[in-house]
């Protein structure tokens, strides 16, 4: 159980307000975090990191206490069993896949095969030797998300991870980190503004604006949206054979304008009805 209750004073757009957050989180739960910019979602994140100073409450995991300003106790961030992800990766550029991994790792009971379990687990097995530079976005990403999971963290921090991504790339790390979730028996906080994601991936989500919680509760049902696909063929007409991301579900749609493809290009499909 993560339980926390955290202050902090913000500055937003409209003026002073005060972050007044106190939640719980059971054990292996997924809790996604939503609201406006200036609602305080990375401040939050930064205070149960440790990479900030709350201005009062407290934060304990399981027996263990991380702060309690009453108590005057505080555990520093390198010392938090957790890992947090950030929006743009903070990867060691000057590290390789391996080595970014091995960092995080080192100190941890049987760190070699850890390390080797992530990059087989996150499809980068043949990236080991290659830098953060020579990657994608999404293969910098899955390392993002390897290197936190290789400290064993008790609680996991994730930034609006997957913002910055293309639709198919993003629907397929959802899977991943879906994966990762449960292999791991993760417990799992989650900024995110896409109300698509939160329902594939929360248990619950909570809303903020201006440092309150307005809800918590279940995600509602996920919208209808794009659809990820991987082009097959190119048909005679012109139009495109699509195999729909997830399964083998083959369709035949018209070739989106602006763009020439090619077999294995991945697209987004709009879903509409007639």
């Amino acid at each position: 159980m993560i339980d926390f209750h955290l202050r902090k004073a913000l500055h937003t757009a409209a003026g002073p307000r005060t972050l007044d957050v106190a939640l719980a989180l059971a054990p292996g739960e997924l809790l996604a975090v939503t609201g406006p910019s200036g609602a305080g979602k990375t401040t939050l994140l930064r205070l149960l990191a440790g990479l900030d100073r709350p201005d009062g409450g407290f934060v304990r995991a399981g027996g263990q206490v991380w702060y309690d300003q009453d108590a005057r106790q505080w555990l520093p961030p390198q010392r938090r069993p957790l890992g947090f992800v950030f929006q743009d990766y903070a990867l060691f550029p000057n590290m390789t896949v391996r080595e970014n991994l091995a960092f995080a790792a080192a100190g941890q009971p049987g760190a070699g095969p850890l390390v080797a379990e992530l990059l087989a687990l996150m499809e980068l097995t043949e990236l080991a030797p290659r830098r953060p530079g020579a990657l994608s976005g999404g293969q910098q990403q899955r390392v993002a998300l390897a290197r936190a999971l290789a400290r064993r963290p008790r609680l996991l921090l994730l930034d609006e991870p997957l913002s910055a991504l293309d639709l198919p790339t993003r629907l397929r790390l959802q899977q991943v980190l879906a994966d990762a979730h449960q292999h791991f028996g993760l417990t799992t906080l989650l900024i995110s503004h896409d109300p698509a994601e939160i329902a594939r991936l929360a248990h619950r989500v909570v809303e903020l604006d201006l440092g309150q919680v307005r809800r918590v509760g279940p995600p509602a049902p996920e919208p209808p949206g794009p659809l990820a696909g991987r082009v097959v063929a190119i048909l005679p007409s012109g139009r495109l054979l699509v195999q729909l991301a997830g399964g083998p579900t083959l369709t035949d749609v018209p070739a989106p304008p602006g763009r020439t493809y090619a077999p294995g290009d991945e697209l987004a499909l709009t879903v509409g009805v007639e």
